[in-house]
Formats: C-alpha cells, structure tokens, sequence
C-alpha cells in the first residue's frame, strides 16, 4: 500500500468533498500579514524585521538552508514562539492574531513526523480537532468523511495508522489539517520523511490538491529546491534571518540577484564578466558582479566555434542527462558545468578540446 495519491479526478463525493472544506474559505480573505517581525533566542537573532504578505488561495514555499530562520517564521504564524526577542505582528484573514493562542488561530498544521496518534483509528485522528472544537456528531462524521474522501481514503476510517504506509499516513495528516477548515494551511518539511520516487509523486498530488482548493493559502516550508520548484506560486528565499528574494520560482531561477539565490536554486557557474563578455560589451568591465550561466544554457561545439575554449574533464551521465564539466583556458582552476541531453549531438569525451556557444541573453548579472 506505497500508494501516493492525494486527490484524484473522478473521485466519488470529490465534488462534495472539495465544497465543504473550501466553502469557509471563499467566503473572504484569507491571506497573511507579517509586519516588522523579529525573533531573538538569547544573543542570536533568528528573525530581523522580516515583513511579508501572502495572498490568499497563494500556496508559498519558504525555502533555505538549516538555521535561516524557515521554521520560526512558520512556528510563528503557528503560535508556537516563545523567544526572549519577539516583536511585530500577524494578521490572517483579516484577524490580528499576534497575541491570540495557537488552538484559537484556526489553522491547518502538517508536519514532518505526521504526529498521528497510534491508539487511535484514521477516522478518530481525523476527528481529533473537530472534537476538541465540541462539533456536533452528526458534523464530524460528515466532515471526516468529506476529508478522507478528499485524501483518497475514504474507506480507511477503521484502519489504525500502523497498519498504513508512510504515504498514507501523511495523507491521514493531511486530512486532519483540512476538515477543520482552517485559514491557512502550515506544511513544515510535509515530503522529507519520503523516498525519491514517493517524494515526487506526493509533490506533484499536492500541487494538484491546492489547484482543487483555489481558495486555501498555503505555507510550506522546505530546504529542497524542487518542491520550491514545483509547488510554488511563489517562492521565499531567506538567509540570515532575512528575505533573500521573493518571487516566482521562474524568476528566482532566471534572475537570481546573488550568488547565493542562483546556487540555491540550481546549479549555477559564476565567471567574471570580463570573461563571458567581449571587449567592448558595457558589462565586460563590470567589478563588483558576476556573470551567472546555468549548465544547461552552455552548449559544447566544435573547438573555436564558440566563445570560451576548455578541456572536457569528465563526462557523467545521469540517465537521460549528461553533466560535462569543462576546464576552462581562461579559468583553469575551475570547471564550468555544461548540461546536456542525451543524444542531442555528438557524445562528448573526456579530454576532447571544445568551445561553449552561449545566448547573451542567458547571463545574468548577480551580485557576489
């Protein structure tokens, strides 16, 4: 039972299913507003002046590397932060929740670990909040059921979690978020307890969750570039505690500002401009940037057809991709990455002297 499905088409009661959880949220907004927020942990800041807004029906994921402040930011939302530095505010669908406890913010939780409660049946920890919430009966059996349904395990309600796979079970939490109808849906590493291929199916379910859900604001939290990749409709890149950068994953991809948003969020080569660009060129004699190619924005041509020359030194193939890491004449001491498709063109060979053809259009100017 590897199942990965969320929310398949076709799905009976997914209509029904998909209403009752969504009705609250398109009745007004439900977006995110941080303002002026900062967190300290003794002599440590872990937040500094960070505001933020989030649209509602958006689904955000915040993304950076271990200690950036990811999690508090969402710990924060959550009601989860007890620091000696706390300031700033929050307001989610038009409430000022800055002071307001966690079990009164009405908000959807899915964490890493699932937390589901082993003693309990799938139809009980789904019910769990519904309950503490003192919903009639008659209401917690149809919003389980809507919820499961939702999940693709509508006949699972008796199942006890042990007896399911880690991807049902986290579907099980996913559930639980869900039925309460919560503002704002919080996913804090939801994928990293999966294997690859599990990993990449979930993504792509829960991409097409949120599409059945248009209206629900969702906030995931990830250090993994392609869940930022895929499930965004726009990525928070932090560092430090601050915003790096936010925009689309397209235009964090193509138009990193810095080094560190084009490394983080794929393979980047950063030259000298004066080597990528001709004499002449204005940006040939730029100091203080780097000039950013992506490996797959270099093709390898015949030696002298192209703008920079190299030795191959090494070929690597990743099934239908090869990544060909080239010894540059004018940069010796470090290759240059060149992606490649497999069968799309001669087969490169270590050694071999070659030349990189690129599109000026294909650098962009980042800062160190």
């Amino acid at each position: 039972m590897n199942t990965a499905s969320l929310a398949p088409s076709g799905m009976t009661g997914e209509t029904s299913a998909i209403g009752a959880i969504g009705a609250l949220q398109a009745a007004g907004a439900a977006g995110v507003q941080i303002d002026n927020l900062s967190v300290r942990f003794g002599t440590r800041t872990v937040l500094d002046d960070l505001s933020l807004t989030i649209r509602r029906g958006e689904l955000l994921t915040v993304l950076g590397r271990s200690g950036c402040g990811k999690t508090t930011l969402l710990r924060f939302i959550a009601g989860f932060i007890e620091a000696d530095g706390l300031s700033g505010s929050l307001t989610v669908a038009g409430r000022d929740l800055t002071h307001v406890p966690p079990h009164r913010r009405n908000l959807g939780l899915l964490f890493q670990s699932y937390a589901l409660f082993p003693h309990l049946t799938v139809f009980e920890n789904v019910a769990f909040g519904l309950k503490a919430r003192k919903v009639a009966a008659r209401d917690i059996a149809r919003r389980v059921a809507d919820a499961l349904k939702l999940v693709q395990l509508g006949d699972a309600g008796h199942v006890m979690p042990a007896q399911l796979s880690g991807g049902m079970q986290q579907r099980v939490a996913l559930a639980r978020a869900l039925v309460i109808e919560p503002d704002v849906l919080l996913l804090d590493e939801p994928l990293s307890a999966l294997d690859a291929n599990l990993r990449a199916s979930v993504r792509s379910e829960l991409k097409a969750l949120h599409e059945r859900l248009p209206d629900l604001t969702i906030v995931c939290v990830t250090h993994d570039q392609d869940d930022a990749l895929v499930l965004s409709d726009r990525t928070l890149l932090m560092r430090d505690g601050r915003i790096a950068q936010l925009g689309t994953p397209q235009e964090l991809y193509d138009t990193p500002t810095d080094a560190y948003g084009a490394r983080y969020l794929g393979a980047a080569n950063l030259l000298p401009p004066n080597i990528v660009f001709p004499v002449g060129d204005p940006r040939h004699d730029v100091r203080d940037k780097l000039a950013c190619l992506r490996p797959e924005s270099l093709r390898i041509v015949k030696l002298g057809e192209g703008a920079l020359h190299g030795t191959i030194e090494s070929v690597e193939w990743y099934g239908a991709v090869l990544s060909v890491p080239v010894l540059l004449d004018a940069m010796p001491n470090e290759p240059v990455l060149v992606t490649m498709q497999r069968g799309h063109g001669a087969m490169p060979e270590k050694g071999m002297r070659v030349s990189l053809r690129y599109e000026a259009d294909d650098v962009v100017l980042v800062h160190p």
